[in-house]
């Protein structure tokens, strides 16, 4: 039944101001890992991230969909009028691509590698 979102990612310039604000505001779980700061929201909730990556866009919020095929994926968002942002990019851990919706809204996909 669709496709489920599965993270969200928050940008910011000052990592450590914007890890507590969260953590503070919602009691979120907030780590520190390399350049990014993994979240974890709690019981039932979806993980995410925090990241300062120093170039822009420095503040935005986004979350992802997973789904399984990235491509055929922003090829459908394209035919209804949306637009591919970035196109698919190999992480450690599958691809991940953004696209707008007609509004010009960023929307994460993921494709988990398959075990």
């Amino acid at each position: 039944m669709g496709s489920p979102v599965v993270h969200f990612e928050i940008g910011c310039r000052d990592r450590g101001r914007t890890e507590r604000f969260f953590a503070d505001l919602f009691g979120w779980r907030v780590e520190s890992v390399g350049p990014a700061s993994l979240i974890e929201t709690g019981a039932g909730g979806i993980p995410g991230r925090i990241t300062s990556a120093g170039r822009q866009p420095d503040h935005y919020t986004i979350f992802y969909v997973e789904v399984d095929n990235i491509q055929a994926t922003i090829d459908k968002a394209v035919s209804l009028g949306g637009k591919m942002l970035v196109p698919p990019v190999k992480t450690p851990t599958g691809f991940f691509a953004w696209i707008a919706d007609l509004e010009g809204n960023t929307i994460g996909l993921l494709k988990r590698q398959e075990e």
